[in-house]
């Protein structure tokens, strides 16, 4: 899938910028807490990181649940860099990694304000709102 020029996507094991990245936009930007954001699940996870010509700009993480099913979580864009469509990419790339990896079905709990942004990506909605660190999320799925 290609990318913009100057942008590129990469799977890491440096989580550094991944946490930089999320510490900005879950604990600065929504006051979700540091206990709930840096839950210790991360050395269970796929990590992936955009950077752009000004460095780190997006995240997310992959839990595998097992052969064919993995759950994202995680997902972060800096605010400089939102209304840019690099959120999309970055989920595009990912998925088909999932894909050739042999992830047939991704699950994830989307915050309820970008359920759409989901959508479009064909995620499907279903289940109740709940809340996730004090913020509206709902349960979405994905079958390749």
């Amino acid at each position: 899938m290609p990318l913009p020029v100057g942008v590129a996507v990469e799977r890491v094991t440096d989580l550094t910028s991944p946490l930089a990245i999320r510490a900005e936009v879950f604990i600065e930007g929504q006051g979700v807490s540091l206990a709930d954001e840096v839950d210790g699940r991360d050395p269970d996870c796929l990590h992936w990181l955009m950077t752009d010509a000004e460095g780190p700009v997006a995240t997310l993480r992959v839990l595998p649940i097992d052969a064919d099913r993995a759950k994202v979580q995680r997902v972060a864009v800096l605010a400089r860099a939102r209304g840019r469509g690099l959120g999309a990419l970055l989920m595009r790339f990912v998925l088909s990694d999932l894909q050739l990896q042999g992830f047939s079905r991704i699950t994830l709990g989307a915050q309820v304000d970008v359920i759409g942004f989901y959508e479009r990506l064909g995620f499907a909605a279903h289940g109740p709102v709940y809340d996730d660190a004090g913020i509206p999320h709902r349960d979405m799925d994905l079958t390749f």
